[in-house]
């Protein structure tokens, strides 16, 4: 089987093959994106590559219901979550078209001495490489080209080998939009030619969404040849519930916020510690609302991913963990589950739980609650639950990690920056920061 190809997760049939590029076709791929920023983003306005991009938003949604059926066959997200992708991806562009001018307008620094003035002015430096995951098809492809084709950066793009249908439908979408040829080129590269393409003296910068161990690969190859990168990596986000005056409600979205995209989210909550006051009833109220999930429950993305999955819950459980579960898997199948007793010495404890299963643990107090959530190698987002406002200003200081979100889920939005620290990688995407990242901040000094 080639290695992009579209492979129902509920059947596990091959619906369509699409052929990896050859040498030449990346040699081509990185050529036309370095022709396209020295004529076209140099040649545009920034007025008129915003307009460019919003009709990129407006073609995602005119063909919301047709980019949605591609990736819910490509990966299995529900239809309605897709359509949801689709819409979320569209006012991201949407976004960038109307507030580039106010990000990238000059920016006067105060003389200390002397005459004349100073200002910063931003522009793009050249061509770089986008690597995307196949979990948000389309969200992650708009939150790294939206801002960076506005700006005038070009970009050569090389999706998760599952996601090559969704792929080509970006690519036919900028090309519709009227983006010339190279500003935007979709590549169904190997890892062995990103590794090449990644050290090409015409490449500046690199942005993968992904794996820790893909991170720091092209982390490595990026740093010997002196190239910026973005990294949005794992995450196993803690769930901190300290007090409440709905505890129904605040189960509600603990669910909501562990099984968006059935678990698969790197920024989902992983691990819920609870207040040992509330621990008790939390758990079991809790348990129930995931059995209940079962029903109806989308597959994972493969059954790859399963088989992952279930590795890492067995291992929990081997070293003493109690999972109470629902169902049986098959094939990309997983069913939901709620473990238990993880030891800090299993191995489970640390890593990421890339599906509908939760962690629970029991806080003797807000200290120990922070200690908890801070004894991973991760850091990216996490959610914490409180009726103290002090409290929360306190304890979101100490969680580390790139986000905390107070007594909310699901409350990502196009303005917010995304991103992490520690293991979850570096740099931010999304508001006015992820603009900024792939960005020439040119001094000039007049005297």
């Amino acid at each position: 089987m080639s290695l992009y190809a579209v492979v129902d997760p509920k059947t596990g049939d091959v619906v369509r093959e699409y052929p990896t590029a050859t040498d030449k076709q990346i040699e081509q791929a990185l050529a036309s994106a370095s022709k396209a920023y020295r004529e076209w983003s140099k040649n545009s306005t920034l007025a008129q590559r915003a307009d460019l991009i919003r009709r990129v938003g407006a073609l995602h949604t005119e063909r919301r219901e047709e980019l949605a059926d591609i990736i819910h066959r490509e990966m299995g997200k529900p239809v309605d979550q897709a359509l949801g992708e689709v819409d979320f991806s569209a006012a991201i562009y949407e976004y960038y078209a109307d507030n580039a001018e106010k990000f990238l307008a000059d920016e006067p620094i105060e003389l200390l001495g002397g005459e004349g003035s100073a200002v910063i002015r931003r522009g793009p430096v050249g061509v770089l490489l986008g690597i995307m995951p196949w979990n948000y098809p389309y969200y992650q492809v708009a939150r790294f080209a939206g801002p960076n084709l506005t700006l005038g950066n070009t970009v050569v793009l090389k999706h998760a080998p599952q996601c090559p249908e969704s792929a080509a439908a970006i690519q036919k979408i900028f090309d519709d939009a009227g983006f010339p040829a190279g500003a935007y080129v979709n590549v169904y590269a190997t890892n062995e030619q990103i590794a090449t393409a990644i050290a090409d003296p015409r490449v500046q910068g690199v942005s993968l969404t992904g794996s820790e161990r893909a991170g720091a690969a092209v982390a490595e190859i990026a740093g010997r040849n002196l190239k910026k990168v973005v990294l949005e990596l794992g995450g196993s986000d803690p769930f901190i519930l300290l007090s409440t005056d709905d505890l129904d409600g605040a189960i509600d979205l603990a669910v909501a916020g562990r099984f968006e995209n059935t678990g698969q989210a790197c920024n989902a909550a992983k691990r819920f510690i609870v207040a040992a006051d509330l621990y008790d009833e939390f758990l079991d109220k809790f348990t129930k609302k995931v059995l209940e999930t079962a029903d109806g429950l989308a597959p994972l993305s493969s059954a790859a991913a399963a088989s992952r999955l279930g590795e890492q819950v067995d291992r929990a459980v081997a070293d003493g963990a109690n999972l109470v579960s629902q169902g049986e898997r098959k094939g990309a199948y997983f069913p939901p589950g709620v473990l238990t007793g993880v030891s800090p010495d299993s191995a489970t404890y640390r890593e990421e739980l890339f599906g509908p299963v939760a962690m629970v643990f029991k806080a003797g107090s807000e200290d120990e609650a922070v200690e908890i959530a801070n004894d991973i190698p991760f850091g990216l987002g996490s959610y914490l639950f409180t009726t103290d406002s002090e409290q929360a200003k306190r304890v979101a200081d100490k969680i580390e990690a790139g986000m905390v979100f107070v007594n909310i889920v699901g409350a990502d939005s196009m303005e917010l920056p995304f991103g992490g620290v520690k293991r979850s990688g570096f740099g931010r995407e999304l508001g006015r920061f992820g603009i900024d990242e792939f960005v020439n901040k040119k001094l000039i000094r007049i005297g």
